[in-house]
């Protein structure tokens, strides 16, 4: 009796260790609070955990395992297994991708903004820099056009961003220096403080943002239309850890990137249908800017940044022009095709 007790006990005992050894249990690392920015990431987990009966999920971190400007550093180290991270919060680590932040792209929504992400970084030369930080970029994380919250009176003038103190990273902040706006590139989770506290005059978000992490609450009018450019906000998991997925927990993985992206459209769908009403609630004013005065700020800071930036990139070995045609060439591929 003792024997066969026994031999169920080790049989059992197997089985665990069997459960256990298939699990795998992932850390996503992003920052803020659960928003429209991370909701293809929580997607991606719950599709993970479906498809799998539980036996791959992904942990989604706000905050708890890096600030957003270590996020890729942690994923080469292996800290975690998964990021999202800006490519305007270190650009010097993530050159190649930055050309998705020059302003005045042209890119019209956020189905356009996946294309364009996605065709830049299936570009070898964004492979090979991201795989320098032991990361292989899944998805992008896509924003509409971004546009400013200010303080004070509307400045729907190009002379009034002059001495502008404004919350802008990457080739955004570049093109509000270049009609003599002072940016600075705080992080998205210190905009607030540094806008109440008056270290700038105004913020640049796109819509979500400037929601979570509350700058519309301190806005007396937001610019509808400028639209200079976004940001670009890739997820990334850490080679070493991809790799060593079972093949049925990398096949969940990759077959659902399409799918939470797609929910992440949606969802950012119904937050713009709202964005007027909730405007109108806030007792924000919605400042139509005018067609000449945008026009002059694209002449003056859309030609000369991205000329300047090819000639840069190309400079440090970068593959800059073609990257840049990769660009247009996607955007006239998907207005062809719809």
């Amino acid at each position: 009796m003792k024997k066969m007790l026994s031999g169920a006990a080790v049989a059992a005992l197997g089985v665990a260790f069997v459960t256990e050894a298939a699990a795998t249990e992932w850390n996503a690392s992003v920052w803020g609070k659960r928003r429209a920015f991370t909701e293809h990431v929580e997607k991606l987990a719950e599709l993970v955990s479906e498809k799998t009966g539980g036996e791959f999920t992904i942990n989604v971190s706000y905050g708890g395992l890096s600030k957003p400007r270590e996020n890729l550093d942690g994923i080469e180290i292996g800290a975690f297994e998964m990021a999202q991270f800006c490519a305007g919060y270190h650009r010097d680590k993530n050159r190649a991708i930055t050309v998705l932040e020059l302003p005045f792209l042209g890119v019209n929504n956020l189905q356009e903004e996946v294309a364009v992400s996605h065709a830049v970084y299936d570009h070898p030369a964004v492979k090979e820099e991201m795989a320098q930080w032991n990361a292989r970029v899944i998805m992008t994380s896509p924003m509409p056009q971004y546009n400013l919250v200010g303080t004070g009176e509307p400045r729907d003038e190009l002379a009034e961003f002059d001495g502008m103190r404004v919350r802008a990273t990457g080739g955004l902040g570049q093109a509000f220096e270049a009609v003599g706006g002072v940016p600075t590139s705080v992080p998205a989770t210190e905009a607030f403080n540094a806008m109440e506290s008056g270290v700038v005059d105004t913020v640049a978000f796109a819509q979500h943002a400037h929601l979570s992490f509350g700058t519309i609450n301190e806005a007396d009018w937001w610019t509808a239309n400028l639209n200079p450019g976004t940001v670009n906000c890739p997820v990334v998991v850490n080679i070493d850890a991809y790799e060593a997925l079972p093949a049925e927990h990398r096949e969940a993985l990759d077959s659902s990137i399409d799918e939470a992206i797609d929910h992440y459209l949606a969802n950012y769908g119904g937050l713009l249908e709202q964005w007027d009403s909730v405007l109108e609630e806030k007792g924000v004013q919605k400042v139509m800017i005018d067609d000449a005065v945008i026009e002059e700020f694209r002449t003056k800071a859309a030609d000369p940044i991205r000329e300047k930036w090819i000639a840069d990139m190309t400079a440090q070995g970068l593959p800059a022009q073609d990257l840049y045609d990769l660009v247009q060439t996607t955007l006239k591929q998907q207005r062809g095709g719809n």
